[in-house]
């Protein structure tokens, strides 16, 4: 047998391995293209959108008719109609909210009728500037030292509508409750009614003499009505 010589048998493999080496680089290379490297796709991200936006937090009054509450944005043209007696219900609020200095409250004549005993209670604009009021007053009673006697009363179900009151002009909301004499609630008598305009923290203190009131027990509830432009039913 005949041996090559050791430097030819060493070349010899150094160019097999080389030439093998070349022959996977090649192959991979060609696999990177194929499956490593596709289309290069966005992700669709959308543009801000514009124009229908609005920052969280940030007050935008929307008019709107079916308001139930106290407060709600009225439209800013105005359709008045007339009241005899007192201010102008519409459907938008041409003046400022009525503030508790702007005010007078009182009580009225009781109008009792099946069981109830019905109270208005009246805000007149005393200031010298156009006003509005809209939604409920708030109220309660209270005794000689200010503590209030029963729960605050509970509103009954009605349309607020905005309430022009010029100078000198009117609004009322009614009071009522059972006949503590048929309902057999407990009673006590007020020293005054707490009136709070809608809206506003200040309140106006008025001297009751309504008699006694329902405070606890049996048909003990007291109902306050939405603003009526006028002094009385």
């Amino acid at each position: 047998m005949v041996y090559a010589p050791r430097s030819a048998r060493h070349g010899a493999l150094l160019v097999g391995t080389f030439a093998v080496l070349g022959l996977l680089t090649a192959c991979g290379n060609s696999s990177h293209d194929v499956h490593s490297n596709p289309p290069l796709t966005s992700s669709g991200t959308a543009a801000p959108a514009t124009g229908g936006t609005q920052t969280p937090g940030s007050a935008t009054p929307t008019p709107s008719a079916a308001s139930t509450g106290p407060g709600a944005a009225a439209s800013s043209a105005p359709h008045a109609t007339a009241s005899a007696g007192g201010g102008t219900t519409s459907t938008g609020a041409a003046s400022s909210r009525c503030h508790t200095s702007q005010l007078r409250a009182s009580v009225g004549r009781n109008d009792p009728g099946a069981g109830q005993e019905n109270f208005p209670v009246v805000l007149t604009n005393s200031s010298a500037q156009t006003c509005t009021l809209h939604g409920y007053p708030g109220a309660a009673f209270v005794n000689a030292s200010g503590g209030q006697l029963g729960p605050d009363p509970k509103r009954e179900s009605g349309s607020p509508a905005t309430i022009t009151l010029r100078p000198g002009q009117s609004a009322w909301a009614g009071l009522t409750f059972s006949n503590p004499g048929v309902s057999g609630a407990r009673t006590a008598t007020p020293a005054a009614l707490v009136v709070t305009p809608p809206d506003e923290r200040d309140s106006l203190k008025v001297t009751w003499a309504g008699g006694a009131v329902p405070v606890g027990g049996n048909s003990s509830s007291v109902f306050l009505s939405v603003f009526t432009p006028g002094t009385a039913p």
